[in-house]
């Protein structure tokens, strides 16, 4: 859907500048614009892997397998039903801390990997768990310390103070998690509909 969106904006756009006499205008912003794109994806792409390799190598030191065990009671209030020494809670606890720093990319693979995790506990059913969807409130959420990839972009886009946006993004991340956890929590307390109340109604999974 989004594809056909952007499309569509993209050929109003150029029907719109040819008809005003504009369309040189849209080749030349069309030309710097994808000179910045690469020139951002180089410092991205030097910002992520700094960050990846040290991520990496904090898990080899064991520095991730210590921030689990930080994190346990974390994990134990939010994902009660998770067997205490089970991977998802590491998987999930590097999601989080990659999250914590800002590193969206990094937190992808362990994030996946928490919800293979779960969906074997959930016994490869078709509806999520209550664990895979708090874990998805809480991803999403995503409460950031440094958000490294803000200040790239900032830093790319020359602004004057780039980790200005360290205070904010702060706030904004703890509320956002805040609400997250609060809703999370207030629809574990609800009834839970179990897969063979949807088989004895003749419902589909």
């Amino acid at each position: 859907m989004l594809n056909y969106l952007w499309g569509f904006m993209i050929v109003i756009g150029i029907i719109y500048a040819a008809l005003t006499g504009n369309l040189s205008a849209v080749t030349s912003a069309a030309l710097d614009s994808s000179k910045e794109a690469v020139t951002l994806c180089v410092t991205m792409l030097g910002v992520m892997s700094l960050w990846v390799g040290l991520m990496r190598i904090a898990e080899n030191c064991g520095i991730i397998t210590g921030a689990a065990k930080f994190l346990n009671p974390l994990l134990r209030f939010m994902f009660p039903n998770i067997p205490k020494n089970h991977k998802a809670n590491e998987y999930i606890s590097t999601n989080l801390i990659a999250n914590m720093f800002g590193l969206g990319w990094a937190a992808t693979p362990a994030g996946l990997k928490a919800m293979e995790s779960m969906r074997e506990l959930n016994h490869h059913h078709k509806v999520a768990s209550r664990e895979m969807c708090t874990f998805l409130i809480l991803n999403v959420s995503s409460f950031q310390l440094i958000p490294v990839n803000m200040i790239a972009y900032r830093s790319q886009y020359g602004s004057a103070n780039p980790t200005a946006i360290l205070g904010p993004a702060m706030i904004a991340t703890f509320i956002s998690t805040l609400v997250g956890v609060i809703f999370a929590k207030a629809m574990s307390c609800m009834p839970e509909n179990s897969n063979h109340t949807y088989k004895k109604k003749g419902g589909r999974l």
